[in-house]
């Protein structure tokens, strides 16, 4: 197990580095364009690139193809802009953006685990249609109404409260888990109840602490590395091996995820979204599948968000550059 070093300076300006900026900043416009492009297809029915490739050119093929090419363009403008930037500086912005994801992700399924869940407790033991009337109850049976208008909202609160909070969550949600896993525990030994929404909470925090940690682990080299070669490398040596594995490992690992789950309506990813996918458990569990979907999305989003700045960073290390954090091992 690793942390980081006290934190440091990070200077803005260093050697130019137009050729790896404008690869790392591309990537990151290309999967703008790419998420925006899937908002657009699952909502307004414009083809995704495996339907131009298809179907051949259209006005929705341009649309498309044109948020591609103006994302690019500001990539290529900006780096071109800021040619004396450090390549350590971009690596810390974009892992600060990341961090700020992330941790409104952490928020978000923390406010719609707990509403999700007590939603179904009075779902099951029908303390919705005493207390909000048979109408609205029925309305809470049906996984459409309650992701718009529950989950939704709840998500935004998340990111607010991102805003304004710096720590990621990740011990606090481990312990809520512990905490849930007791509560099954003890309702079925002691109370002999127990019911699907209580396992749902469960798995849905587990993938969530997983899938979204990930990304942080990374920077915090904290993933496993089989390191009999690279252990004994100088740093600059290491710096280029992490940056090339960063390319043929790690990025092309997240746009496979990306492309397989999210091109076209009935891609894995995508399809539960748009029924808002239930469990099999159906009103006894948790309306929240179609969320573990996005799950799978968001690891690669926010993994090739970071990939991105740790190849900036091992380009650095590999150029020599100042500033180089260092990760020290834990003390026991």
């Amino acid at each position: 197990m690793t942390q980081t070093s006290i934190p440091y300076a990070v200077e803005r300006h260093g050697p130019p580095a137009f050729g790896t900026r404008l690869f790392g900043w591309t990537m990151l416009a290309v999967l703008a364009g790419f998420l925006i492009n899937n908002v657009l297809n699952l909502g307004y029915g414009t083809p995704s690139l495996s339907d131009i490739l298809k179907d051949g050119f259209s006005v929705g093929a341009a649309i498309s193809l044109a948020v591609y090419v103006i994302l690019i363009v500001a990539a290529f403008l900006f780096v071109r802009a800021t040619p004396n930037q450090a390549l350590r500086w971009d690596a810390h912005h974009i892992h600060q953006s990341n961090a700020y994801i992330v941790r409104s992700l952490f928020w978000s399924v923390l406010l719609v685990g707990l509403a999700d869940a007590s939603i179904a407790f009075m779902r099951i033991e029908g303390i919705l249609t005493a207390t909000i009337g048979e109408g609205l109850a029925r309305s809470f049976d049906r996984s459409a109404f309650v992701g718009s208008y529950v989950h939704v909202p709840l998500i935004a609160a998340g990111f607010v409260i991102g805003l304004f909070t710096r720590t990621l969550g990740f011990v606090w949600l481990a312990l809520l888990i512990v905490v849930a896993e007791l509560l099954i525990v003890v309702s079925r030994f002691v109370f002999s109840y127990e019911q699907a929404f209580m396992g749902d909470l469960v798995r849905y925090w587990y993938a969530a602490l997983f899938l979204f940690a990930s990304a942080y682990t990374l920077y915090d080299e904290g993933h496993v590395r089989v390191d009999v070669f690279f252990a004994a490398m100088a740093a600059r040596t290491k710096g280029k091996v992490n940056a090339i594995g960063s390319i043929l490992l790690g990025m092309t690992t997240c746009w496979s995820i990306l492309i397989v789950g999210m091109s076209g309506k009935s891609a894995i990813i995508n399809a539960p979204i748009m029924t808002f996918e239930v469990s099999q458990a159906g009103s006894a569990g948790m309306y929240i599948k179609y969320q573990m979907a996005i799950f799978i999305g968001l690891f690669a989003i926010t993994m090739l968000v970071e990939f991105v700045s740790y190849f900036f960073s091992a380009v650095a290390d590999k150029r020599d550059e100042p500033g180089r954090r260092e990760i020290e091992p834990v003390s026991h």
